[in-house]
């Protein structure tokens, strides 16, 4: 456990020294996909051998985790600190240059590292041999899950650009079926992973990680956090939140849609 711990640690000292120069401390989010993708190495190093299983997942991680990382650096350069950091920043005072440190990135790090927990199963092999229907599934579930999110940011990006859509909210796309497609999205490639790891030995704690993270993106840091900013600052945001899911796609029109 001690590579994986150590990848992550230094990169959230990197991140907390980068976020104190530039007061930002908002930094730590842009490398999020990030940590998973180191973790994965580390799990990897202390694996006895790399299977066909762990290759593959740590191509999904890589190609997960680099563009989400990617995306979030170029959505936020150039907007300064987040508005969540900052109030807690001014709320703090001059301590929270160092209070930022155990209060986000230690947090974020160990979330990250509970959240990878099926990475951990899968690379340290065993189990019946690649592809197993667990894994099928489970990379149906990925596969899936980064569709909306890839889809759902790339939606929401163009409609930001429309000068017309200032002040709007997005009804269209993956954004009519749902409130939060990259929300949903970033939870279902997690239990992908999960359901991978039941391929191999100890599987069942595969599942401890992806449930942390649908429990956040849910009740924590994700919806319950942005939603109650929107519905303040967003006229119309309110009927959106009661006629479209938070989470769970909606496959059939709502009542309001067909009148």
């Amino acid at each position: 456990m001690t590579d994986p711990v150590l990848y992550v640690g230094l990169m959230m000292v990197v991140i907390w020294a980068l976020g104190v120069k530039y007061h930002d401390a908002s930094l730590v989010d842009r490398v999020w996909g990030l940590g998973f993708v180191l973790a994965m190495l580390g799990y990897l190093r202390q694996a006895p051998h790399t299977d066909l299983r762990a290759t593959v997942t740590f191509v999904c991680v890589a190609v997960w985790g680099i563009r989400l990382s990617w995306h979030l650096h170029r959505r936020n350069s150039g907007h300064g600190e987040d508005a969540r950091y900052t109030a807690m920043r001014n709320k703090i005072g001059p301590s929270f240059v160092w209070k930022s440190f155990f209060r986000v990135n230690l947090l974020q790090a160990i979330i990250l590292l509970i959240v990878s927990s099926p990475l951990g199963v899968i690379a340290q092999g065993g189990g019946d041999p690649f592809p197993t229907p667990f894994d099928i599934a489970g990379l149906l579930l990925f596969a899936i899950g980064l569709m909306f999110e890839v889809v759902g940011d790339a939606q929401l990006k163009r409609f930001k650009a429309d000068p017309q859509n200032r002040g709007q909210v997005l009804r269209s796309g993956l954004w009519g079926l749902t409130r939060h497609p990259n929300y949903f999205g970033d939870s279902l490639l997690w239990w992908g992973f999960g359901i991978i790891g039941l391929s191999c030995p100890g599987g069942i704690w595969a599942m401890i990680g992806p449930a942390l993270m649908s429990f956040l993106l849910r009740r924590v840091s994700g919806v319950t956090l942005l939603e109650a900013d929107l519905i303040k600052r967003k006229p119309g945001y309110d009927r959106y939140v009661a006629e479209v899911p938070a989470f769970w796609p909606r496959l059939l029109p709502s009542r309001a849609n067909k009148e």
